[in-house]
């Protein structure tokens, strides 16, 4: 089942389980648009702040604990919304680019 989050309008997936990370390059940059940026921002900070909630509970931290849980989630939403962001090209990737529309001509 999908939603949308109030805060930031991106949709967001509800499940009792993390969603799984995509297979994707992750040695590239990224152009983070601001909309992605405040997202981000909020996730990472939903994020430390159950983190360090779970942390001084003293509870035991086991893959069945709701906290976890939750954490786990939307640390996934988290790489979700940065993925789907574009890659940078990298100035070696751009010249190639150009030499090959050099070639052609």
């Amino acid at each position: 089942m999908a939603t949308s989050s109030p805060t930031t309008g991106f949709p967001v997936a509800v499940s009792a389980r993390a969603v799984p990370s995509p297979a994707v390059c992750s040695d590239r940059r990224r152009h983070i648009d601001p909309r992605s940026g405040h997202a981000l921002e909020i996730l990472g900070h939903a994020i430390e702040y159950l983190t360090d909630e779970l942390v001084q509970s003293h509870e035991l931290v086991s893959a069945n604990n709701a906290r976890v849980e939750a954490i786990q989630l939307l640390m996934s939403l988290n790489r979700e919304v940065y993925f789907e962001c574009p890659e940078v090209l990298t100035l070696a990737d751009r010249c190639r680019a150009f030499l090959r529309l050099r070639a052609a001509a």
